[in-house]
């Protein structure tokens, strides 16, 4: 019997595929739980159509992304933090949901925190730079420059 996957099964492929599996494992297992549907005519037409959108909205977003990189790549970003006086070393620390911000506000560029690849948050003042990426092929470096604050006690 041929069906549909509708998600991804383990050991039997991915959503969108079509596969010949055992009537017995599609009726009584795949099609009961969802994860997959008999690949009748109207199936296969609703399932390509569905392919169709989901690789246009896929580059819509790669466009995106590249645009945003080529907007971002080698800007700087300015955060305010607080230190003691005479002292690099912050209170508190710069993480990538701070810089993420800090890039909205001042390049008007939308960037999810996942996609900022900091291993640790920055701890000191100073200049540093940070990896955006959005795909494997598609990044920008930006600086990001602390500014310490020495409070008066």
């Amino acid at each position: 019997m041929e069906v549909i996957l509708v998600r991804d099964v383990p050991n039997l492929g991915k959503a969108g595929d079509l596969k010949k599996v055992a009537g017995g494992y599609a009726r009584n297992y795949l099609i009961p739980k969802g994860w997959a549907v008999p690949a009748t005519k109207g199936n296969l037409k609703m399932y390509a159509e569905r392919e169709r959108v989901r690789k246009e909205r896929a580059e819509q977003l790669r466009q995106a992304a590249l645009a945003a990189a080529a907007k971002l790549n080698g800007q700087t970003v300015t955060i305010q933090g607080r230190t003691a006086p005479n002292s690099t070393k912050l209170f508190g620390a710069v993480t990538a949901d701070a810089i993420a911000d800090a890039i909205q506000q001042q390049h008007g560029v939308r960037v999810d925190k996942r996609r900022i690849d900091l291993l640790e948050p920055i701890k000191t003042a100073g200049t540093h730079a940070v990896a955006i990426r959005w795909e494997a092929d598609i990044e920008a470096t930006i600086t990001v420059e602390v500014l310490g604050s020495g409070t008066q006690g």
